[in-house]
This record gives structure tokens, C-alpha cells and sequence, in this order.
């Protein structure tokens, strides 16, 4: 394959998966995020081409892995979390897929996930929560929030921790309650991790200082952490 869109996991570099890793120890052209840590940088060939991402607009990222890509070389396009996980890897797929290009996928693992359980957050729980909806928070103003406020089980909020305090108000406007347990999590899984936990009403108080971006959970499940900080502090 020519052209590798690789998931580069929640931020800890070690998240990485076996075969991402690979590919990225093998490419020629490295396209990556802003995100993606520096170790993992490290580890394409000295003499590959690295291209930031941030650069280009998205239109723009596609060309260069067409481009890139036609020209026969090894290409990794290496992007936060997993490419197909709000992280536009059907659009660069698709651009791919048109032009011919030979291109592979290798999933990463997701923030979505990952993020809270790094924190002690489990987002489905027995007996507390059987579902999970996720959806980016950027363009606040446009969610349904209505439709996100009936929704059972728990909320993952992707890019929500600079609008906690509007989607909090958006949310509890349209019925859900201001008591509904929360979490803000800022740079999950690294070493420069913070959570703050706190009723819905009063996440964005509590969440005023962390740095962004950040993710945001909503849920009966952010209560679990509490309960297994108490276990842990217990059984030591």
C-alpha cells in the first residue's frame, strides 16, 4: 500500500498500535496532526518528509496524499485517535479511493474511550449505562440539543472543553437535569492529564481553568470514578 491512514491513539504515545507503528518507522512522507506527540514524530526515518497538517486546509491534505501517494511512496497520514473517529479519514479515503490510489487503513484507539478510562471513567457501566452517543461540540450552537438531552445512558462530548459552559446550559435548558454527574478531561492519557468532575450546572466553574482541547463526559458513569478512587485509596 502506498498510502497508510494511521490512528495515532488518545495522546500517550505508547497508545500507538503495533501495526501503526510500523508503518510509521517505514514512510517516506509523514502527514500529521498537531496533536500527535513529538516521540511518536520521532519515530519515522530521519530522511522522511514531514508535512503538518495544520498547514493546509482539508482539500488541500487530500491533494498532498494523492500526490504523494501517485508518486509511489511510502505515505503515513497520522492522525490523533483513530482516522475514522471524527478525525475526517473518510474524506481523505475517499479522495484515495477516487484517484486510484492504494491505501490501507490501521484503526488507533479512540479518545472516546480511552480518555475517560484513563481517568477511572468507564462510558458504559451494568446497571448504569448500556449506551454511549458521541458528537463534536465545536459548533455548539447547532447541535440538537434537545434530541441530546432525551438521549439515555452517556454523553461524549469531542472538542467541548472551550463550550462546556454553553453546551451545559443547552443541555439543562431542554430538560436534562443540572444534578447529572460530569467530567471535563484535558490532554487524556499524557502526562499533562487533567480531569475536574462536578454536577452539570457547575461544570463550567469547575472547568474554567482547564487548558483546552478537552473532553467532556456527562453521565451517572462519571459517579464510577469516584467510587473507584475510594477503592483504590482503601486498598492502599
Amino acid at each position: 500500500m502506498s498510502v497508510a491512514l494511521v490512528g495515532a491513539g488518545p495522546g500517550d504515545p505508547e497508545l500507538i498500535t503495533v501495526r501503526g507503528l510500523k508503518r510509521l518507522r517505514e514512510c517516506e512522507v509523514l502527514v500529521y496532526d498537531r496533536l500527535v506527540s513529538e516521540e511518536l514524530l520521532d519515530e519515522a526515518p530521519a530522511g522522511a518528509l514531514r508535512i503538518a497538517r495544520d498547514d493546509f486546509k482539508q482539500d488541500d491534505v487530500n491533494r498532498l496524499l494523492v500526490m504523494h501517494g501517485r508518486n509511489g511512496r511510502r505515505v503515513v497520514r497520522l492522525k490523533g485517535g483513530d482516522p475514522f473517529v471524527f478525525g475526517r479519514g473518510g474524506e481523505e479515503a475517499l479522495a484515495l479511493a477516487e484517484a486510484g490510489i492504494p491505501f490501507e487503513l490501521v484503526p488507533g484507539v479512540s479518545s472516546l474511550s480511552a480518555v475517560p478510562e484513563s481517568v477511572g471513567i468507564p462510558v458504559t457501566h451494568r446497571g448504569v449505562s448500556s449506551t454511549v452517543t458521541a458528537f463534536a461540540a465545536n459548533d455548539v450552537e447547532s447541535l440538537d440539543a434537545a434530541a441530546l438531552a432525551r438521549v439515555p445512558g452517556t454523553l461524549v462530548a469531542f472538542m467541548g472543553g472551550a463550550v462546556v459552559g454553553r453546551l451545559a446550559e443547552r443541555l439543562i435548558e431542554h430538560g436534562k437535569a443540572s444534578s447529572t454527574p460530569a467530567a471535563v478531561i484535558s490532554s487524556g492519557t499524557t502526562e499533562r492529564e487533567q480531569v475536574v468532575t462536578a454536577p452539570l450546572g457547575a461544570i463550567a466553574a469547575a472547568a474554567r481553568d482547564l487548558p483546552t482541547p478537552a473532553l467532556v463526559v456527562i453521565g451517572d458513569v462519571v459517579a464510577v470514578r469516584e467510587a473507584l478512587g475510594a477503592l483504590r485509596r482503601s486498598a492502599a
